[in-house]
């Protein structure tokens, strides 16, 4: 027990220690004055390739691969992920909405780290046929997300699928690896053909994530069994998510990666703190999964139908609280807001400029914080509570 708590404390210490180094000694700004000429030249010279390919545009390919990167993407997994834990498979769901909250971070630091762009349109065709594309082009481009989360995703799928089958051969094996692999190169081809990224952002996931995806491998079980039933979780946990909001690179320029890592920074947490408080409950091996008796497709129609309106209710509400808590809690202890889009009146002025004792502890570089950052936190990690806690909660009230 002293063991665990110590390695806890030297986890979040270590981190802390980082954020502080980075700060001080630029290090995102050095290794982007290392990475980022090369990365730019071969976006350059993938040019002529990516023109080749778009050589035979067709609008069935348009709508094929647009359509494929839609499955593949965060706001499908996020839809996809509520459905997975009321379907009663709740460890695979728990493990892979860690997995997509790491790929994400990761994905989005190098990202910003590196700040290179994507192929330049024109002379490449950029094909953007949704909202969630339009935002996806506004950032950068190495590594690509959707390999990247592609190849994590479906190769952790793959091997919990593999691994949970009583009686698998050889010939499962190599068809599941034959999918996952087609999959990952249709999904990369496709970045590639809609002009959304070069040949090196494509490569530059499909390693990063094949990295990140072996490390996962190694240290999942460890991880799930400190989640459900380890001490001091959710403390720790709601420390670590704090500090990952500091313990994110600077880009050169603005871009949606900051935020889309915040929403998914919060799911962790929302998702760590239901399952930790309710897992004898809801959350056991031991729960019925779909198709069988005790959750046949009418009983799970019913959980969706109950569940989707639950979660996109507490959604709102907690947007709205924490828009009415954050600026008092600021304003209380003295720290400098402002809001970028949340909070109008907050746009263009500064709130609570006088410091004090708790800024000079923690020394805070900037001359004020977007509270939309501590909103869109509270926001997603409310969200992912109710669809582990709450949801399941109206769920054995309701019989379903």
């Amino acid at each position: 027990m002293e063991s665990i708590a110590l390695w806890l404390g030297l986890s979040l210490s270590t981190l802390l220690s980082w954020i502080f180094v980075a700060s001080y000694f630029n290090v995102t700004q050095k290794l982007r004055s290392l990475i980022q000429p090369w990365v730019i030249h071969r976006v350059i010279a993938d040019t002529p390739l990516i023109l080749q390919i778009q050589c035979f545009q067709h609008r069935f390919l348009d709508a094929f691969f647009s359509a494929l990167s839609c499955v593949v993407s965060v706001p499908f997994y996020t839809a996809f992920l509520p459905l997975l834990f009321w379907s009663g498979h709740n460890k695979l769901a728990r493990q892979m909405t860690l997995l997509m909250a790491f790929c994400d971070y990761l994905g989005n630091s190098a990202k910003d780290v590196v700040s290179a762009p994507r192929p330049t349109s024109p002379p490449v065709r950029r094909v953007t046929a949704t909202e969630d594309e339009k935002e996806n082009a506004l950032e950068y481009g190495l590594p690509s997300s959707h390999t990247l989360n592609t190849v994590c995703l479906t190769g952790y799928f793959l091997h919990y699928v593999l691994n949970s089958a009583n009686d698998r051969d050889a010939t499962q094996v190599i068809a599941g690896v034959a999918v996952v692999c087609l999959l990952v190169g249709l999904i990369g081809f496709g970045r590639i053909y809609l002009g959304m990224h070069s040949v090196v952002d494509v490569l530059g996931g499909l390693v990063l994530g094949l990295v990140i995806l072996a490390f996962w491998l190694t240290v999942h079980e460890y991880l799930d069994s400190f989640i459900v039933s380890g001490q001091n979780v959710c403390s720790f946990w709601a420390a670590l998510s704090f500090l990952l909001l500091f313990a994110y690179p600077t880009p050169e320029l603005p871009t949606p990666s900051y935020e889309f890592h915040t929403a998914f920074n919060g799911v962790a947490l929302g998702i760590v703190t239901g399952v930790q408080q309710t897992y004898l409950q809801f959350h056991h091996e031991d729960m019925p999964h779909i198709f069988s008796p005790q959750l046949s497709i009418p009983v799970f129609v019913g959980r969706v139908l109950v569940g989707i309106p639950t979660i996109i209710i507490v959604k709102f509400c907690s947007k709205a609280l924490a828009k009415w808590i954050l600026p008092v809690v600021a304003n209380t202890v003295g720290i400098p807001i402002r809001s970028s889009c949340y909070i109008p009146q907050l746009n263009s002025s500064v709130s609570g400029k006088k410091s004090n004792g708790i800024q000079k502890m923690f020394y805070f570089p900037q001359d004020s914080f977007d509270v939309d950052t501590g909103i869109r936190f509270l926001q997603y990690a409310g969200l992912a509570w109710s669809v582990v806690d709450l949801v399941p909660s109206l769920f054995s009230h309701l019989q379903l």
